[in-house]
């Protein structure tokens, strides 16, 4: 409590200057604050409802904030105060003469009104510790919108959330029974029971949206692999399905990759051309120029967003998540990769708790939005160096932070066995398991894939090429049922579908 005390004491002396300046006296009633601490000096009843509403912060003459720091402690320590016991309390502090001494504290118990008033002596602390709050922010908000080196998001975040923390004083959360909670939750069950599909956005793969339900609002998850694994495709192909199948508006922040090179990966995994063609080592036939420009009508036109602001600093994150939830209802958002981006500036030089900070502000961002927020992360070498564990990763892995763990919902590793040399399948070069390693609000598990790396493209495990290209062939026939003669043909060149063999489909 002292060290609020003391901070709040260098407010009070903006505060005093301001009030100078602008010829006005800072929001204050100091009878009321006196009788508030004569109330608690001889009546036991209020204390609680006291303690619980007021902070130090709530009494703007510095002698009553002492004396209310002092009963604070006292109760803290679980001793009743009263006029002797908060006169040493304040004497063992070393504020004893600064209050004015024992007599000060007698001429307070004097004060008090009555007890039954007190509710509404509360209530006027509280609101002037607004007002004073808010000037408060306001000087600051001020004086940095002047300061042409600021950023502008980063202005214009920093204002909301100083405006925000000064209204925190009037926000009281009450303690509920369980049964109007369990009444509230079972309001919701019945609306989940009415509902068909997902209760959130779409992962496009049926394996992870059985355990997830979908991606859910407001949680924070954590897709983490060893570089150049996967985890950018993997997000891409979830980010894609999400938007051309389900035309929900998602977000993706590239840190690490330019805009055109996410462009043309995505271009790759919708046409199903090879890679090497669509970055131009080597040619395309007419034929696949038809296929390319076919396949794109979808996604060109599908509400995907890109940001590839290199070291985004995490307020300037917040600021344009915030806009585009607001102006484009996006509904899912993607960052690419955690730690490429930069945190608070007072936290430079120390990595941990710099991630840290990222972290958390990643979680509150998602809470504050309602939206699910992927962000992908680094993983370390322990993995690897690992004996005994087919190199699988755990949580422990995640790097740089162990808060990365404690705030994410949820925790999905992309694993290569072969990757790691350790894959003894047939296909074990395409062989890949999404492990699910942490989920608070339901089941972990493992889910086969296999990853499709001329594509750059996961599938599942059951999800046979031969049905995509008979799903595909439907597709055609509905969407484009005017095509010109001559035009792409998804099938051509194929005599067949070879029973359980795989092929190049090229309108995967």
């Amino acid at each position: 409590m002292p060290a609020q005390g003391n901070k709040r004491k260098s407010q009070d002396v903006n505060l005093e200057n301001l009030g100078l300046e602008m010829g006005n006296k800072p929001p204050q009633a100091l009878d009321f604050e006196e009788a508030v601490l004569g109330a608690l000096l001889i009546e036991p009843s209020v204390l609680d409802e006291a303690m619980e509403e007021l902070s130090p912060s709530c009494f703007y003459d510095p002698k009553n904030r002492m004396v209310f720091e002092a009963i604070g402690s006292l109760v803290n320590e679980h001793v009743s105060p009263d006029l002797l016991t908060v006169s040493q309390k304040l004497k063992a502090l070393g504020n004893l003469e600064a209050v004015g001494g024992a007599p000060a504290l007698v001429a307070l118990s004097q004060k008090i009104g009555a007890a039954a008033h007190i509710e509404y002596y509360i209530k006027v602390l509280k609101q002037k510790a607004i007002q004073r709050d808010l000037i408060t922010a306001s000087f600051s908000i001020l004086k940095t919108a002047y300061d042409d080196s600021v950023d502008v998001d980063y202005l214009i975040d920093s204002a909301q959330s100083k405006v925000f923390d000064a209204i925190q004083n009037s926000v009281r959360t009450e303690v509920q029974e369980i049964g109007s909670v369990i009444k509230v939750a079972m309001d919701d069950v019945e609306r989940m029971q009415s509902q068909t599909g997902l209760s959130g956005v779409p992962s496009g793969y049926p394996s992870i949206d059985k355990i997830t339900m979908g991606w859910q609002p407001s949680d924070l998850i954590i897709l983490a692999a060893r570089p150049s694994v996967g985890k950018t495709a993997f997000a891409l192909n979830i980010a894609r399905n999400a938007a051309v199948e389900h035309n929900m508006p998602v977000a993706v922040f590239s840190l690490e990759m330019p805009a055109i090179q996410l462009a043309k990966r995505l271009m790759t995994s919708e046409s199903g051309l090879p890679a090497d063609k669509i970055k131009g080592g080597s040619k395309l036939e007419p034929r696949e120029w038809e296929q390319l420009e076919f396949k794109l009508k979808a996604l060109s036109k599908a509400p995907l967003y890109v940001d590839d602001t290199p070291s985004l600093p995490i307020m300037e994150f917040r600021t344009k998540v915030k806009r585009l939830v607001k102006s484009k209802k996006v509904r899912l958002v993607i960052v690419d990769y955690l730690q490429l981006m930069q945190g608070p500036p007072e936290l430079r030089g120390m990595r941990e708790q710099e991630v840290a900070a990222i972290s958390r502000m990643l979680k509150g961002t998602a809470k504050e939005l309602n939206v699910p927020i992927i962000a992908l992360s680094q993983l370390s070498r322990n993995a690897v160096q690992r004996s005994g564990s087919n190199g699988k990763p755990m949580l422990s892995d995640l790097r740089e932070s162990g808060a990365i763990e404690q705030d994410a919902d949820m925790v999905l590793f992309v694993h290569r066995p072969d990757y790691l040399g350790l894959s003894e399948t047939e296909n074990g070069k395409e062989t890949t398991q999404i492990i699910i390693a942490k989920h608070r609000n339901g089941e972990t598990g493992e889910i086969d894939m296999l990853f499709k790396s001329e594509q750059i493209r996961f599938v599942e495990m059951d999800q046979t090429l031969s049905s995509e290209a008979m799903t595909y062939a439907s597709g055609m026939n509905n969407s484009a049922p005017s095509a010109p003669q001559g035009g792409f043909d998804p099938f051509a060149g194929y005599s067949g579908f070879p029973g359980g063999d795989e092929f190049s489909n090229p309108g995967m």
